[in-house]
């Protein structure tokens, strides 16, 4: 039996893809895979630019824009699954100069 704290077991899930349970719902089903994500396919799909660039690990720089729900994050999250660089998760939304300054 499961408490409200430990993840769920699935008949589909692995290891590497188990969340909590409290976790919101758009983090527990985050693609954690290029086969995963679904669209731009132009950039990301087997043999792409930016996908080969981010699989043998030469990415240099990206920006990521577009309107919310798009996938920046999600993509963002797959670039630091599959390369050694240095990632910090912000949001321009909710942070400011002073915690860019701190990051940087």
């Amino acid at each position: 039996m499961t408490t409200d704290r430990e993840p769920a077991l699935d008949l589909f899930d692995g290891p590497e893809r188990q969340t909590p349970v409290d976790a919101p719902l758009a983090e527990r089903m985050r693609p954690q895979t290029f086969d995963e994500f679904v669209g731009q396919e132009e950039i990301v799909g087997k043999n792409r630019p930016l996908r080969k660039a981010v699989e043998a690990d030469r990415l240099t720089s990206v920006i990521l824009w577009g309107p919310p729900g798009c996938g920046k994050t999600t993509l963002a999250h797959l670039i630091s699954r599959y390369t050694k660089g240095h990632f910090v998760h912000f949001s321009a939304v909710t942070s400011g100069i002073p915690e860019l300054r701190e990051i940087l």
